[in-house]
């Protein structure tokens, strides 16, 4: 079953079980979809891998919303948006721990044969393609930063 047919599912789940929270996050989360499937260049289908690409999106705008909101005193709608994101991370893949995510990078960093920061482009381009959807973008950046000025 692809992601779009599990929220598509999840969706009358959510319904039926009057979960407003997880209702708001999975039909937007469909619309994405569908937006994505209808966008202009597209064949009409969607890879697993855009929708975790659009799910990995709908979160950081989530976390940067409630930021925001936290940072105007709505605690109330940036408690919402937090919601939001934990009901989307159901359907990302597991992401790598810490030590995980340093071994994969060391690797990266040899495969490219970066030798200090002056090459963390060449790393951060092959690294957020091996590791999409297993880590937040952020995080790589910070790792690969933190190793390349060892």
């Amino acid at each position: 079953m692809t992601l779009f047919d599990q929220i598509s599912e999840d969706i009358k789940k959510a319904m039926l079980a009057k979960d407003k929270v997880a209702l708001d996050a999975l039909r937007g989360a469909k619309k994405e979809f569908l937006e994505a499937k209808t966008a202009k260049g597209s064949d009409g289908d969607l890879k697993d891998e855009q929708a975790v690409r659009i799910l990995q999106k709908m979160i950081k705008q989530r976390k940067e919303s409630a930021e925001m909101y936290t940072q105007a005193g709505r605690q109330e709608l940036a408690d919402n948006e937090m919601a939001q994101v934990k009901v989307i991370e159901q359907y990302l893949p597991k992401q790598m721990s810490e030590e995980e995510l340093t071994a994969a990078l060391q690797l990266i960093i040899q495969q490219v044969g970066a030798q200090g920061p002056q090459d963390m482009g060449k790393v951060m381009g092959s690294a957020t393609k091996q590791l999409a959807g297993k880590a937040e973008g952020k995080a790589i950046s910070m790792k690969v930063k933190e190793l390349l000025n060892k």
